[in-house]
């Protein structure tokens, strides 16, 4: 979508935003699919509003398509993305990492010391690994089971690459893949599959050992489907009734061990770890008892106080995913919202999209759409409006569905980084 037909959309949410005040003050904490797509979408549709994005990092590499890294597929520079439109479009990028949030006086603290005011916050800081929560995982043990579930600057994602391009041609490529809420449902499983397409082009004696906390998940009859037509025996995913959920890990080792005791060890080894949201969110007081902030779904007002919007990963949106198109998609309704909150107005409807593509092999890939509402509660799935692709289809419709997946990708980060 270009800027021109942002603003038209801005001026169909908000039509008398021209009468505003110029002096109200917006500031977006986080820089990803939904800090950037908040930023730009407020800057839209009230050019007067002074918009500030708070991103510690001067790119952003992107969780989608980052499994394709681990095929070859794709290249770190392919998946990192600047903020240079943003500027040009009159935000204020300020290159620091957020310490504290005072929401009675609306400011916050930046590590580097500085204060800054807002009138209204836009929190976008995405998850936390929760270190520790599996025994055996900690920061340290990330650099020898790399969990490359951050974006950050690529460096895990790099590591998992080299492991798997080192290992023995007969080896083992772990995974422990976490209980629900996370990151992204069906990611583990497309990284298996991306996994799999470059063992299969040079280490086709390998095996992947999949243990999941999980005894089903997101598309996964389709995935399924398409490990076995794909890459044959080379897979095997172990639900958690057949213990499957990894209960701690040896990293100096090698050794995932299960629930019931049972010791697999790995030549390469993924964990996934359980997560919660950012803890900017946690430290400052905007998240529930289990780890996510709780937020109105029609405004993404934080319950926790009134005048910070929160979105992204970092909410309890279930049965909406955790993905970068939700996150894009409900920045938008945020931020016609927290403009609507500095008018007086009530916020606008809202409906929520999400598209998801997963990657089977270089030239297949399969997806997913749900559609949500506001609900008296939270949010819900709108009944008989999404999908999947279908079981069974022809290798040409797969190969389609991948070239759809490229396009989406294109268009997503030109809409949210220009």
């Amino acid at each position: 979508m270009r800027l021109g037909r942002r603003a038209a959309l801005g001026a169909l949410l908000l039509p008398r935003l021209g009468r505003a005040s110029a002096a109200a003050r917006l500031i977006v904490v986080g820089g990803g699919f939904g800090g950037a797509a908040a930023a730009r979408y407020a800057r839209a549709a009230w050019p007067a509003l002074a918009v500030t994005l708070v991103e510690p990092r001067p790119r952003f590499v992107t969780c989608p398509y980052g499994n394709l890294l681990l095929a070859g597929l794709r290249g770190l520079e392919t998946i990192t993305f600047g903020y240079q439109a943003l500027r040009a479009e009159g935000i204020a990028i300020v290159q620091d990492r957020v310490a504290a949030i005072d929401p009675p006086a609306r400011r916050l603290r930046l590590s580097g010391g500085e204060t800054l005011g807002y009138d209204k916050l836009i929190l976008s800081p995405g998850i936390g690994l929760r270190w520790g929560a599996l025994p055996g995982y900690d920061r340290a043990a990330a650099e020898i089971f790399p969990h490359a579930w951050l974006g950050e600057d690529g460096a895990q994602l790099l590591l998992l690459r080299r492991q798997l391009e080192a290992m023995p041609a007969g080896g083992v490529v772990g995974l422990s893949i976490p209980a629900n809420p996370y990151r992204c449902p069906p990611g583990p499983y497309e990284r298996i599959a991306m996994i799999a397409a470059y063992l299969k082009q040079h280490k086709p004696r390998a095996k992947i050992l999949a243990l999941d906390a999980k005894d089903a998940f997101s598309k996964q009859a389709l995935f399924q489907d398409g490990w076995r037509a794909l890459y044959g025996e080379m897979i095997e995913w172990v639900p958690a009734k057949d213990d499957g959920a990894v209960a701690r890990v040896d990293p100096a080792a090698r050794i995932f061990e299960t629930e019931f005791g049972t010791r697999h060890r790995v030549d390469v080894g993924n964990v996934i770890p359980p997560q919660a949201a950012a803890p900017i969110v946690i430290e400052s007081g905007l998240a529930a008892a289990g780890g996510w902030a709780e937020v109105d779904p029609r405004s993404f007002a934080a319950r926790a106080a009134a005048d910070i919007h929160i979105i992204g990963d970092a909410i309890n949106g279930a049965p909406m995913p955790k993905s970068a198109f939700i996150a894009s998609n409900t920045a938008k309704q945020a931020a016609a919202s927290a403009i609507a909150a500095l008018r007086g107005e009530a916020a606008p409807e809202g409906v929520y999209f999400n598209t998801c593509y997963s990657r089977l092999a270089a030239d297949q890939a399969i997806s997913i759409v749900g559609i949500f509402r506001p609900g008296p509660a939270g949010f819900v799935e709108v009944p008989n409006a999404g999908g999947l692709s279908p079981r069974g289809a022809p290798a040409a419709q797969r190969r389609l569905e991948a070239d759809y997946a490229d396009g989406w990708y294109a268009s997503i980060t030109r809409d949210v980084f220009g």
